[in-house]
Order: C-alpha cells, then sequence, then structure tokens
C-alpha cells in the first residue's frame, strides 16, 4: 500500500507542468512584503503579456510599518503620512525565462517602472510550482527622482533600493 501511495505522488508530481511566463495573453498577479530603509509594506501587481517576451502592468505598494523617527513627530516635515506611505507603478517587464531557458517554471524579467514617486527599474524572478502558483523576488531601483533637492526621510521612502518578495498566481 505505501508503494502504491509513493508511485501516485511521484506521477503526480511529474504531471505537473507550471510555466512562468506563457507570452501574450499571460495574466500573473502577485502579493508579498516591501522592505525598503525605514519602512516595510504589502506589494501587489499584476502584469499582462502583450508579447512572446513582452508584458505590462502595475505594481502598487503601501508601508505599514515604518521608523518611529517618522511617525507623530514634532517637526511636521519628518512625518510619513499617507502619500509618503504609497505608490503606484506602470511598468514593462521583458520576460527572459524561455530566452535563458533555465526551467519552464522560472523567469526572469528586468523591467522599467514610472511612478508617483520616480522613473525606476526592477529585476524580477519567479518560479511556478503548480499551475498556478509560484513565488516572486524583485529588486527595485529609481534611475529618476521627481524632487531632485534634498529629500527628507519620509520623501526617501519608495525612492530607494527596494526588495519586494512573496506569492504570485496565474489568473
Amino acid at each position: 500500500m505505501k508503494n502504491l501511495i509513493l508511485l501516485i505522488i511521484l506521477l503526480s508530481v511529474s504531471l505537473i507542468n507550471a510555466q512562468a511566463y506563457i507570452g501574450k495573453g499571460d495574466n500573473k498577479f502577485q502579493v508579498g512584503a516591501n522592505l525598503q530603509e525605514n519602512g516595510s509594506g504589502i506589494n501587489v501587481s499584476y502584469d499582462f503579456g502583450i508579447g512572446e517576451n513582452i508584458s505590462i502592468g502595475i505594481s502598487s505598494t503601501y508601508l505599514l510599518g515604518i521608523n518611529d523617527i517618522l511617525k507623530n513627530n514634532a517637526n511636521e516635515d519628518l512625518n510619513a503620512d499617507f502619500d509618503n506611505r504609497f505608490d503606484v507603478r506602470a511598468r514593462f517587464n521583458a520576460n527572459l525565462g524561455n530566452v535563458i531557458n533555465v526551467d519552464p517554471n522560472f523567469d526572469l524579467y528586468p523591467g522599467l517602472s514610472l511612478g508617483l514617486k520616480n522613473f525606476g527599474g526592477h529585476l524580477g524572478a519567479r518560479y511556478f510550482f503548480t499551475e498556478g502558483f509560484g513565488i516572486y523576488t524583485e529588486l527595485n531601483v529609481p534611475f529618476a527622482k521627481y524632487k531632485t533637492e534634498n529629500l527628507t526621510a519620509a520623501e526617501t521612502l519608495h525612492n530607494q533600493f527596494t526588495i519586494n518578495f512573496g506569492a504570485s498566481f496565474n489568473l
């Protein structure tokens, strides 16, 4: 009986065929954590495939936890209000999973983003364990900030190197 169960499990795992990016019409939804200096929060993103290796989408981050110096500070310029905690970005990805051909379940995607705080770039990777579920990570960096003078600590939120990681879903 144990051998039969083991055989069924092995066959089930071998029949799983997940692909990280299938091209035009592909839909990905991701939800995860955002980590940056002086704050951490939640990140959600959606990508839609418009070509064999190109997708466009939207990403949004809200910082739930921020450094104590940015909360209820006597100096109003240091307080991190909603507009400092929130960011939304339009994004463009070059999905290179089938180009580098590491594994059909793996996708590497460099991209550009245009947000409320800056113009930047990201490098992401995702791996799918099943047809609908996987994990992802993204490294984000600003290339051009909209405000060029010295930024307060609250204004540096989303205007610095950030890391996102979490779950990815095929829709």
